[in-house]
């Protein structure tokens, strides 16, 4: 984090300095659990918490300085050191873009560069952020979000991390309406933005599928006339925002679409379901083969992201390609892979879902389970609004047509979703609705045999991810900590 002391705090932020003058932070946490010695304690309102109700226990952590909207009294009655904010989040956001305008300085007075990358789309974010951070480590220092930090929390965070240290710095963007990339874009002024692709997720909140891509255009609006839009050409509504920008235009595509500089040419998967092409760069480099260790062909967009980012912050092609022959998966139930000592393979997708990214997921377990006995394990797809029962039942009929063996609903707000499969004809034991994730549980573990294949997805907040650790790992493990509920 680069110094800022509290009176520098409070002039930046507009707000009144309860505190030493001179008191100089040396990170930044909302989460008084992850206090240390030298924090800045951000007491933001919370959905289910207050942070102010927690500032002593930041302060007993190391916490020197708390950024709040109401003074805070300790247990002598005297208040915590304090900048009282109107909105601490809003603050936050200020403290970051303008730490990163002195980051962007000291580089520059020393000769170097700083290029900022952000990155948001409806599905494949974390993925692609994670893929392009593997592949900028290799060139220098790189900081990249924590799981999926990509909201008006989130991004500042992860601006803290940096320092003039900081070569790469990339950014996930997410959104819940208009205006939201706009704001996270004008904090970090990103040099590069990526848009991987608009889907129906979050629809009901948005208020339809336009309405997200406008939203999802405005990280390209952002761009000075010397940046680089990196768009997926795939898909039609993100091809559209070519005109949305003043800067150079990237295009990847996985299909061979017209204009495209960066693309997969004889996309395949092999028979771990494992993503493989030959990767073709701007600059017409060849012999760039690409062996992907994630899991289903959907990922190849975001594998092409990744490289037509990166392609544009100066790395070389066979280093790009290098790099994305050797990298898992970084972050957890995205098509995680368990393979448990009975025989039984594990695949948990359950860290997100929308009907695009369910689709993709169902296609990958039926082109890996052939031979096998394949379970679907599903959840709801939260916020799809009007559109939810129909999405839902559109689902239950894919799954039968893909020749599922076994199909698990679990809650009743994906009850759709097991109507339809019945109605397509998957009936007795093929399909099951389970109200609970314990019911399901009880299923799957007295029903599961040697070679099984089993796929879990869900939306977040639905919890399936929790049910696929609970079936693939031991007792003692089975609750592993939250990252975070990720946005659009």
């Amino acid at each position: 984090m680069i110094a800022l002391t509290a009176a520098e705090i409070a002039e930046i932020t507009h707000g009144r300095l309860d505190a030493d003058p001179g008191i100089t932070p040396l990170s930044v946490v909302t989460d008084s659990r992850e206090a240390a010695a030298g924090s800045l304690y951000v007491a933001k309102p919370g959905e289910h918490a207050d942070g102010h109700d927690f500032v002593a226990a930041a302060f007993s952590r190391g916490a020197v300085l708390v950024l709040a909207e109401r003074p805070v009294a300790g247990p002598d009655g005297v208040n915590y050191p304090a900048v009282l904010v109107e909105d601490a989040v809003l603050a936050m956001g200020a403290l970051a873009a303008e730490a990163l305008r002195r980051i962007r300085l000291a580089r520059a007075a020393a000769g170097h560069a700083l290029t900022v990358v952000g990155i948001t789309g409806s599905a494949g974010k974390t993925t692609t952020k994670d893929l392009l951070a593997g592949i900028l480590t290799q060139q220098g220092t790189t900081v990249a979000p924590q799981g999926s930090y990509n909201g008006e929390v989130g991004v500042p965070l992860t601006v803290f991390r940096a320092d003039t240290q900081t070569r790469y710095l990339v950014i996930e963007m997410g959104a819940t309406g208009i205006g939201h990339i706009r704001y996270l874009a004008d904090m970090v002024k990103p040099d590069i933005g990526v848009v991987l692709g608009i889907g129906t997720a979050h629809a009901g909140e948005f208020g339809g599928v336009e309405n997200i891509a406008q939203a999802k255009g405005e990280l390209l609006e952002s761009l000075a006339a010397n940046g680089t839009a990196v768009i997926n050409l795939d898909d039609d509504r993100v091809a559209a925002m070519r005109s949305r920008t003043g800067a150079a235009v990237l295009g990847f595509s996985a299909e061979e679409r017209s204009g495209a500089t960066v693309r997969a040419v004889n996309p395949d998967t092999n028979a771990q379901g494992n993503p493989e092409f030959e990767l073709v760069l701007p600059d017409g480099e060849t012999g760039l083969h690409v062996n992907s260790r994630l899991i289903g062909a959907h990922h190849i967009g975001n594998l092409l992201a990744a490289a037509a980012a990166a392609w544009a912050a100066g790395v070389p092609g066979t280093d790009i390609a290098a790099s994305l022959s050797t990298q898992s998966a970084a972050s957890r139930w995205r098509m995680e892979r368990t393979e448990r000592a009975d025989g039984v393979t594990i695949i948990n997708d359950a860290y997100n879902a929308n009907p695009e990214s369910m689709r993709a997921a169902l296609r990958t377990l039926a082109d890996l389970g052939r031979g096998r006995r394949t379970w679907a394990v599903l959840g709801a797809m939260l916020e799809l609004g009007p559109d939810s029962i129909r999405e839902h039942t559109a689902v239950g009929t894919q799954v039968v047509r893909l020749n599922i063996s076994r199909l698990v609903v679990v809650g009743r707000e994906a009850r759709a979703l097991y109507v339809s499969a019945v109605q397509e004809g998957s009936w007795g034991d093929e399909c099951v609705f389970a109200e609970t994730a314990d019911d399901a549980y009880a299923l799957l573990n007295a029903e599961l045999e040697p070679g099984d294949l089993v796929l879990f997805k869900s939306s977040n907040s639905v919890g399936l991810r929790h049910l696929g650790d609970r079936i693939a790992l031991p007792p003692q493990t089975t609750e592993p900590a939250d990252e975070g509920s990720e946005l659009l």
